[in-house]
């Protein structure tokens, strides 16, 4: 939990997939603060891109949403990365395949956990495959390189923007309209 005057602000830490494809969700949703993309649940302190690529650190690629609970819920970042990602594919989303790509809920504290195992039991109503988002205690959370900040936002024309990150923009935008900014 954050303070800045009178105002509270909390934290999340959600993976699922890849980081670049997490930012521009939750930075476009009303009541967001800040996305950092970067690392959490490994074993190897300041990690690099490189070394959770190699997947031999343990780190999951994740982003940090601080955000403003008077405007947004933690239940409704649940409900939105529930809804943007695929939670029954053991550690993949589309092409994108490793430990470093799970989905994982990094929880801060109790009641966080409670609200993410509940909407866990809620996605799991919805799909047919099992639900294999783990819900694990945060533990040091590691800000990525420079270069992977707002990383759609400045290069919108990469080929991995364009194919992947693009369309699934496009239909959270569609789904959650009256979220946005």
């Amino acid at each position: 939990m954050e303070t800045q005057g009178n105002a509270v602000f909390e934290t999340a830490i959600f993976g699922g997939g890849c980081f670049w494809c997490l930012e521009p969700v939750f930075r476009a949703l009303d009541g967001v603060l800040d996305v950092r993309p970067g690392y959490c649940g490994g074993h190897v302190d300041h990690p690099t891109y490189e070394q959770v690529c190699r997947q031999d650190t343990g780190h999951v690629e994740v982003v940090q949403v601080t955000f403003d609970p008077e405007r947004v819920g933690y239940d409704l970042l649940l409900n939105v990365f529930f809804g943007t990602h695929d939670p029954t594919t053991l550690d993949r989303q589309g092409n994108d395949a490793g430990p470093q790509y799970a989905s994982v809920i990094f929880y801060g504290n109790e009641a966080q956990r409670a609200l993410a195992e509940a909407a866990r039991a809620e996605a799991q109503a919805v799909f047919d495959d099992p639900v294999v988002t783990r819900i694990e205690a945060a533990g040091f959370f590691w800000p990525a390189e420079e270069l992977h900040r707002e990383y759609y936002r400045r290069n919108p024309e990469q080929g991995y923007c364009q194919f992947v990150i693009a369309p699934k923009l496009a239909k959270f935008r569609q789904r959650y309209a009256h979220l946005l900014r």
